[in-house]
């Protein structure tokens, strides 16, 4: 008659962590790419966020005008081209956010026009330009680096606490920057 089963015992079985070559392979080039990855995922969302509040104003901006003393075709054509314009920013943040090997080119032209935004503007988008057009950059938006990508799930990036400290400070001047002025009206 066999022992009986401990369901809380250690398993019995013999489990090897090995990996075989072409997923260690992989883990490597990840490993290598991951920060690389994080920044142009990075400006994914920054993308998001810029589309979404810019294609939310324009349809404030819209119906207020509609609602008001009506829209004038002048008035009304900018309007759209914004609205297309941030929706088209919003699909290149679904693009960047996904490692789409399609979004390298259009980023790097929204990039290039965002140069003239004269000093911030051409520091931010001189560092877009150079994360999706450099050789890291070239390797993490193609098919090859997506395939990668879901050999290696569990290798994943790990934000330092000084970057979350220094976005915690940045969310309280902006909560700030809104709040004071309220208050301090009399």
């Amino acid at each position: 008659m066999p022992a009986e089963l401990n369901p809380y015992a250690a398993p019995q079985a013999n489990v090897d962590d090995v990996l075989d070559g072409a997923n260690s392979e992989a883990e490597a080039i990840r490993r290598e790419h991951i920060k690389h990855e994080a920044s142009i995922k990075s400006i994914g969302t920054l993308y998001y966020l810029g589309g979404g509040l810019t294609t939310l104003a324009l349809i404030v901006a819209l119906f207020a005008g509609l609602s008001g003393n009506g829209i004038k075709a002048l008035e009304f054509v900018p309007i759209l081209i914004m609205l297309a314009m941030s929706v088209g920013m919003l699909y290149l943040a679904y693009g960047l956010r996904g490692l789409r090997p399609w979004a390298r080119i259009p980023t790097a032209l929204l990039a290039a026009i965002g140069l003239l935004g004269f000093p911030v503007g051409t520091l931010i988008n001189g560092y877009i330009m150079w994360l999706v057009l450099s050789k890291k950059g070239r390797l993490i938006l193609s098919r090859e680096y997506v395939d990668i990508v879901t050999a290696t799930p569990h290798v994943k990036y790990r934000t330092s606490i000084i970057i979350w400290i220094f976005l915690g400070l940045i969310a309280l001047l902006i909560v700030a920057a809104i709040v004071v002025p309220l208050f301090s009206r009399r």
